[in-house]
């Protein structure tokens, strides 16, 4: 008989987990974080790279024997790095921010320390009681009412993003709304939120089953700040109920993506609940600065809306990602989502003696994300957060002043967070398409030295520049040097003029 070949090599007995080797290589990992964190000044903001270039420069195959650390790390730093836009650049101006800290990376470390898959209280009961603690820490925070609280008679839950935080609360109103009107009304169900609702609320309501054709946006001016109107969201809600239509739910937004408008929540809360409706309320970027008390009044009203949600990845340090949600009546969520296969079942959650947070979210599985809040809430205090908040407003308002202290530049809509909306407009006789294109060639030539990183938006037909202050390690001498890189732009681009 023939013999059989081998391509087997002898190795040494694979060990994934070895302590004394995590600790060895852990160090080497911190200090070449620490390193990129030390030097993230040199890199462009804004990658460089072509699409498809990361193809071209790593192997087609994945290796068959192990390699060492270091070479890994040598790829990093010549094949990742150069893909990478720094999003913790202190010159990152771009979107809005997504904020880390040293307590939300220790915090990060010991979720991944422990991988506890938390779907239910038995799984972990440390995960789903610390989420619910640090849940109540952070609404006492905000000061909202125990009716949003485990202490009282509500509750909150920490989902990824603010896209999950909507959808499960539309699936939550949906089915309310079907088990009173009956399942053959869905197409009847109708949604509302304003035009500058994140992208996202679409997504979600055509994920529940809302027909497109029944998602209103309503139009918004920037007269009213681009914030919706209480008096025209009641005529669409009336329109809608003489044609027979069921009105469902309505999304009120504490800070816009392109502008941070503000809604009022306590007048269109009242509009909702004339008819019933599901609100909620997404401050997933301004919801932040509310723990400061000149800002929480723009919570006023939340005592009459059914769940909030805000990131705190966006501005209270705690890394992507990480988005709260609380619900004022935690059984409407739970009977929408909740599942009990056999194999799940246990004698706490048979007995309702405790929460099992699967059955508060789309999925099964869950992380232990809780523990970046708590190290992030215990390491600085309440006091040392609000001054983060403050200082980044304080340095968007240094950048306005710079906007409003030269005649060639305007601001679109007032300041309110930590966002600045303006625009280059020298000459009010160019034309609207022509200041466009000035203010397109700007943000190109700005972002092409990556130097800095901004966005643009599009609000009531007007092409908008966002500056967005919040990075962790920005400070006044970045959005100093920030304008004047923007001013020496704007001379080059109106030398050609």
């Amino acid at each position: 008989m023939g013999k059989i070949e081998s391509n087997l090599v002898n190795t040494p007995h694979f060990n994934p987990l070895n302590p004394q080797e995590f600790r060895k290589q852990a160090h080497e990992m911190v200090d070449f974080i620490a390193d990129y964190y030390q030097n993230i000044e040199s890199y462009p903001v804004l990658s460089q790279v072509q699409p498809g270039y990361l193809r071209a420069n790593l192997p087609q195959n994945a290796p068959s024997l192990p390699e060492s650390l270091e070479t890994i790390l040598e790829d990093v730093k010549n094949q990742i790095i150069p893909g990478m836009t720094h999003w913790l650049s202190p010159n990152f101006f771009a979107f809005f921010p997504s904020t880390v800290s040293t307590a939300g990376f220790l915090g990060e470390m010991l979720c991944t320390c422990f991988n506890s898959v938390g779907f239910n209280w038995i799984a972990s009961p440390a995960a789903t009681e610390l989420e619910m603690l640090v849940i109540d820490w952070l609404a006492d925070m905000l000061k909202l009412p125990k009716s949003f609280m485990f202490q009282g008679t509500g509750g909150g839950v920490i989902q990824n993003t603010t896209s999950e935080a909507i959808l499960v609360t539309l699936i939550a109103a949906r089915d309310k709304a079907l088990d009173v009107d009956g399942s053959g009304n869905l197409n009847k169900l109708v949604v509302y939120a304003s035009d500058q609702t994140h992208s996202t609320f679409a997504k979600a309501c055509k994920m529940v089953g809302i027909s497109p054709r029944n998602i209103r946006l309503i139009p918004t001016t920037i007269d009213a700040g681009f914030s919706l109107s209480p008096i025209q969201l009641k005529a669409a809600v009336e329109a809608d109920m003489a044609d027979g239509l069921v009105p469902l739910y309505l999304c009120v937004t504490l800070g816009t993506t392109s502008t941070t408008a503000v809604d009022p929540i306590e007048l269109l809360a009242g509009v909702a609940k004339e008819h019933g409706m599901w609100v909620h309320v997404d401050a997933a970027y301004a919801g932040s600065a509310c723990i400061c008390p000149e800002f929480r009044h723009h919570l006023n009203g939340v005592e009459l809306v059914d769940s909030l949600s805000l990131s705190p990845h966006k501005w209270l340090l705690s890394g992507l990602d990480c988005c709260c949600l609380w619900v004022k009546n935690p059984t409407a969520l739970v009977k929408a989502l909740s599942t009990n296969p056999e194999y799940l079942r246990n004698k706490q959650s048979e007995s309702d003696s405790v929460v099992d947070f699967k059955d508060w979210q789309v999925g099964t599985g869950r992380r232990f994300k809780s523990l970046r809040l708590w190290l992030i809430f215990r390491t600085y205090g309440v006091v040392n957060l609000q001054d983060h908040i403050r200082s980044d407003v304080g340095m968007a308002k240094i950048f306005e002043d710079f906007v409003r202290s030269d005649p060639r530049f305007e601001i679109v809509v007032p300041r309110e967070f930590g966002l600045v909306c303006f625009r280059l407009n020298p000459d009010e006789t160019f034309g609207s398409d022509y200041t466009e294109l000035l203010n397109r060639k700007l943000l190109d030539w700005v972002n092409s030295t990556g130097r800095v990183y901004m966005t643009h938006t599009k609000v009531g037909g007007i092409y908008i520049l966002r500056f967005a202050v919040g990075a962790t390690l920005t400070g006044d001498n970045h959005v100093v040097a920030a304008w004047k890189l923007i001013k020496e732009g704007a001379d080059a681009l109106l030398k050609t003029v």
